[in-house]
């Protein structure tokens, strides 16, 4: 039985969690998620919606293999995680999460990695690794930390709290929380709205924040041009800034084109 399963609807791609009770991420998982983000690379897909099945997105790792594992054994598979989860992170395509119930160790480690967060307002997110006695070990205290902070990021890590979505929120961490029965609905809607945009700029913004992040503002400043550059070649660009330019001459509103230009198209 897959522990997450895939669907690619129009230019809207969905990734769904369904590993019950607690949607566990296991080495299946990865590895079915791994296919999964191939797929989508190589599709029309222009967007990307995280979600699972259940009452919780996801309570972390299926640590029941972990204390007879040999330590060699399980550093190779934390460190396969961690590539999966980045193969999603550094996806040219702008994902979603919707979270609901429990977000905690993996789970929260896998919601980060999008670039928007829907939460449900009874959701709940956490650092639970210090529960037994280890870290997060996919990357999730600095990724928290670089949106919320330093000193959010270790408290939630010392403490092992679940943080609700409203507090996560107003750090920064989460962007929009909805009421529970239309989590879904609007995180969809969110993803169908961004994929029928500049999928191409979408693409170079991520990139532009991938090298801030690495080397702040100076080094995104490095690479603007090469990144920003070619997308005034591409077709939208043109007839969506001569489209402008000709409204804004003739005193007319801006027109919002449905820029249809793909990662591998014009």
């Amino acid at each position: 039985m897959s522990h997450l399963r895939y669907v690619i609807d129009g230019n809207v791609a969905t990734l769904v969690l369904n590993h019950p009770p607690q949607n566990r991420i296991d080495k299946q998982m990865s590895e079915e998620l791994a296919a999964a983000v191939e797929a989508i690379s190589r599709s029309d897909a222009a967007a990307v919606l995280i979600r699972s099945e259940g009452p919780d997105f996801c309570c972390g790792g299926d640590i029941r293999t972990w204390p007879d594992t040999d330590l060699s054994e399980l550093r190779a598979l934390f460190e396969y995680h961690m590539a999966v989860f980045n193969s999603v992170e550094q996806l040219p395509l702008p994902v979603i999460a919707a979270v609901q119930g429990v977000c905690t160790g993996g789970g929260l480690e896998l919601a980060i990695r999008a670039d928007v967060i829907f939460a449900g307002e009874s959701a709940r997110f956490g650092h639970s690794e210090a529960t037994v006695g280890i870290v997060t070990l996919l990357g999730g205290v600095y990724r928290v930390a670089e949106c919320a902070g330093r000193a959010r990021a270790i408290e939630w890590a010392l403490t092992a709290e679940q943080i609700p979505a409203a507090v996560m929120a107003d750090a920064g961490v989460v962007n929009h929380v909805v009421a529970d029965h239309s989590l879904l609905k609007e995180a969809t809607a969110f993803a169908q709205k961004v994929a029928t945009g500049a999928t191409r700029a979408h693409a170079a913004h991520k990139a532009l924040l991938r090298s801030w992040a690495v080397g702040g503002i100076a080094a995104a400043d490095q690479v603007m041009f090469d990144i920003a550059m070619p997308l005034f070649e591409t077709a939208d660009a043109k007839t969506a800034v001569t489209a402008a330019v000709a409204a804004f001459r003739a005193g007319k509103p801006r027109p919002v084109p449905r820029v249809q230009g793909a990662l591998r198209g014009s």
